[in-house]
């Protein structure tokens, strides 16, 4: 793409999407030509995000899981690196990749976040046994949302 020269105010119109619907990166592809802009997220922005479902009403499950973390979030805590839908199995039907109690290694896919049409598969950072699992298969994550805990 050497040679290849991008219009400015497009790059600040996409600039302006991301702020406006709180994405954390929009990608353009037309033809042979491709624009990707990403923004990172302050650690104050990750509090509130975090604390968001602890505020919005929700189903009692939800609630009692948000209870502990105002104590503040589990230093084993695995938070979700995109905004997605995040799947606990390979596929519909099939057995989860992890359980409460389920002994993990490092590398091992914890859980998949769909994006944008692509499956990613979150790995588990260091090894230890799954204590808690805060988000249900098939429900929608945002960015930073802790998604379980590896103690």
């Amino acid at each position: 793409m050497a040679g290849v020269t991008f219009d400015p105010a497009a790059i600040r119109e996409l600039a302006k999407i991301l702020r406006e619907t709180d994405l954390t990166e929009i990608e353009l592809v037309e033809s042979d030509s491709r624009i990707r802009v990403a923004r990172q997220i302050t650690v104050q922005a990750l509090a509130q995000v975090a604390a968001a479902p602890a505020a919005a009403p929700a189903a009692s499950a939800a609630i009692a899981v948000a209870a502990p973390e105002a104590e503040g979030p589990h230093p084993g805590t695995i938070t979700s690196p995109m905004v997605g839908v995040a799947y606990l199995a390979p596929e519909p039907g099939a057995a989860p990749f992890i359980t409460t109690g389920s002994r993990v290694a490092q590398g091992q896919t914890l859980l998949l976040i769909e994006a944008m049409k692509t499956f990613n598969q979150i790995r588990a950072p260091k090894a230890g046994t799954v204590t808690r699992i805060l988000i249900e298969s098939g429900a929608p994550v945002e960015y930073g949302e802790p998604l379980l805990v590896i103690e």
